[in-house]
């Protein structure tokens, strides 16, 4: 249950901007899931942070998954066999994250015969090539991706560049029938350069060496060595530094599954994950700089992990997976800890009810691979299936996830300016339990389905922050971090037509996500005055409706429509005006809501009639937001030019309507 399977092919068919196929756009199509609008990366599954997602491809984690800021996907469609996105009943074999497991395979490429397909659209294209090395036996495949939006700013003698590339890459070959070795990689950047004054580049880098193995029919093995980071680089000219910042990781994996008997499976494994963080480093590049170079010392992790799952037929009609997860974290040398007064690095101030940074009372010194701090959980998991007919099951499932790295953000979406720590003295694991229930039936023989689940997740140690939270650069991060606990629940509804000309889904969530701070002692008030309050990825209501239509060989048609809650802000409820200066007052986190969201987008693919069997084509217009909807991207309030004294809502919207055309070819 809580899983969600969408292939290449059914990706491809959803409208979006400017064109181009995206994976994460499909996701949002999909009951459950949600982001914080146009032009924001991430996505939020069940109430859960954008960082408690744990995307693999082809088992290497993602750190990152968009490209331009959430404009697109990171991943490039022709290049993704299937994905599968669990939301609850996550298997013992998934850890490290606290919401939901994206895992997307990559394709093969073609070991009998040399293929190749690509895509022009007006502000980027796209080109895969396969085929074999040695026939039936190596295999290569290769996809890259690139946009060229700033060559029209060139034109126009406008000196910034703003896009994107990515390129994807996979080796497979076939030791003998039992033993198959396979290379993937991955990389991504993106490049913002405003003139000679700023510039901005940050992406993914992917390694991953799998081995996959049959011991005999009843026995498989898959072996993997894994390389991952993300970094971010800005440059600004004016002031003459450079920043850079990332996190790396090393990992082993090790999975095995017994077939046991017709009816019990047995899978079990082990992980280790070694991190280097990297919280940030300033270096001057010019002569005449005023800024000094300035680096926040590294931190290091060792993350292991054992899991053993069971499926299980009890009978006939009843069937059972559960398993155990064990996990381990190391915080680990070299590094200097700041110590603190009650060891508590957030100091409150009763005289202005407030919240500030502890000032330092010694320091201790780990050497290196000398253990810092560390923490040990055990993480059970439990999924029944109980077939009422041939057509009906009723599902449940229970899952603790544990997550020892945090994305230390103020923000309302996951920008790639985010940092990402470990678990330690300071910062403590995540801890999440996740109930679901669920119903699901097929409707004249398989022609529609319907899928209902109800959810109920808990979580400790979720980080808030005080107001006025400096994150950027910030040697001591814990000195503006609170420890927080979070409560999300929700009913999600999937109906879906799965055969004739005539396809699509309609998705509906209804659901609340709410945080709460409380003081450490009776006399803080913590953050709202520890009430509960929504998180930034609340959302009471979410419809999607996508839908498709096969109308003869030449013409398909496409459309989906978005209709969702106002994302949760916070506004000002008053001013004052200090040494002649306005300054706003803001009332409780979150109490507010932007205007509700919805768009309706649609698009037609037209097919040319071609007596050339060995070259395909076809042609693909959209149009996003066709009603011209100028959603609120944010709400910022100013004070009237023509009335003094008098204030102003003013709304910034990103997209309105989109036209789009796409050239697509395969030989």
């Amino acid at each position: 249950m809580s899983v969600n399977k969408l292939t290449a092919a059914e990706i491809k068919q959803i409208p979006v901007v400017l064109g181009e196929p995206d994976l994460i756009n499909a996701l949002l199509q999909l009951p459950g899931v949600t982001n914080s609008g146009e032009g924001t990366s991430g996505f939020n599954v069940r109430g859960g942070g954008s960082d408690q997602n744990l995307i693999l491809v082809d088992q290497a984690p993602l750190f990152n998954s968009s490209h331009l800021y959430g404009f697109f996907s990171a991943f490039n469609t022709d290049a993704i066999r299937d994905i599968k996105l669990y939301k609850g009943g996550i298997p013992a074999r998934f850890g490290g994250r606290g919401s939901s497991v994206l895992d997307i395979n990559q394709r093969s490429g073609s070991d009998k015969k040399f293929h190749g397909n690509g895509g022009i659209g007006l502000l980027s294209s796209r080109l895969l090539l396969e085929g074999p090395i040695k026939k039936d036996k190596t295999s290569f495949l290769v996809a890259g991706r690139v946009s060229y939006a700033h060559l029209f700013l060139k034109l126009s003698d406008n000196d910034n560049s703003v896009y994107f590339y990515d390129l994807n890459g996979k080796l497979n070959h076939k030791i003998n029938k039992n033993n198959n070795l396979s290379f993937t990689t991955y990389f991504g950047r993106d490049v913002f350069q405003f003139s000679d004054s700023f510039k901005n580049d940050y992406g993914n880098t992917i390694l991953n060496l799998n081995w996959n193995s049959n011991f005999s029919d009843d026995m498989k093995s898959k072996m993997a060595l894994i390389y991952s980071d993300y970094v971010y680089n800005l440059n600004i000219n004016l002031v003459g530094f450079n920043w850079k910042s990332g996190i790396t990781n090393y990992a082993y994996k090790w999975d095995l599954e017994n077939y046991l008997s017709d009816d019990v499976s047995l899978k079990y494994g082990i992980n280790t994950t070694y991190y280097n963080f990297n919280p940030g480093v300033i270096t001057p590049d010019q002569p005449d700089s005023q800024i000094n170079y300035y680096k926040i010392p590294d931190k290091r992790a060792l993350e292991n992990a054992f899991y053993a799952e069971l499926e299980h037929s009890v009978f006939k009609k009843f069937k059972v997976n559960y398993g155990l997860r064990w996990s381990s974290f190391f915080r680990i040398g070299p590094e200097v800890v700041e110590q603190y007064e009650n060891n508590q690095a957030v100091v409150y101030d009763p005289s202005t009810n407030t919240y500030g940074e502890a000032n330092p009372i010694g320091a201790i010194k780990y050497n290196s691979n000398q253990v810092i701090d560390q923490f040990n959980n055990l993480e059970p998991r439990a999924a029944l299936s109980y077939i009422i007919n041939d057509n009906q099951s009723v599902k449940a499932s229970y899952n603790r996830m544990v997550q020892y790295i945090h994305l230390i953000s103020n923000t309302t979406a996951a920008t790639p300016l985010d940092i990402w720590a470990p678990s330690g003295n300071f910062i403590k694991p995540q801890l999440i339990d996740q109930y679901a229930l669920g119903y699901f039936t097929n409707l004249k023989d398989n022609a529609y389905s319907l899928e209902i689940e109800t959810y109920y997740k808990t979580g400790k140690n979720r980080l808030d922050y005080i107001d006025g939270a400096n994150l950027i650069g910030n040697r001591n991060i814990e000195r503006v971090l609170l420890n927080g606990h979070t409560r999300s629940y929700g009913l999600e509804v999937l109906f879906r037509k799965n055969l004739g000309r005539f396809t699509g889904w309609i998705s509906y969530t209804l659901a609340k996500s709410e945080q709460q701070t409380k003081g450490r002692t009776n006399l803080e008030p913590g953050i709202n005055n520890g009430e509960w309050y929504r998180t930034p990825h609340d959302r009471l209501h979410d419809l999607s409706v996508v839908a498709n239509y096969q109308y003869n060989e030449k013409w398909s048609f496409n459309a989906n429509f978005v209709l969702q809650s106002g994302r949760p802000v916070t506004y000002p409820v008053g001013k004052y005006e200090f040494q002649g200066i306005v300054v706003p007052r803001y009332g409780k986190r979150n109490q507010n809501s932007l205007p509700v969201y919805h768009h309706l987008d649609i698009a037609a693919t037209y097919k040319p009639k071609s007596d050339n069997k060995n070259f395909q084509s076809e042609w693909t217009f959209g149009i996003y937001n066709i009603y011209n909807r100028k959603n609120a991207a944010s709400i910022s309030f100013r004070e009237n030019e023509d009335f003094r004294g008098k204030t102003e809502a003013v709304k910034l919207s990103i997209f309105g309507v989109i036209p789009s055309v796409t050239y697509n070819f395969k030989f």
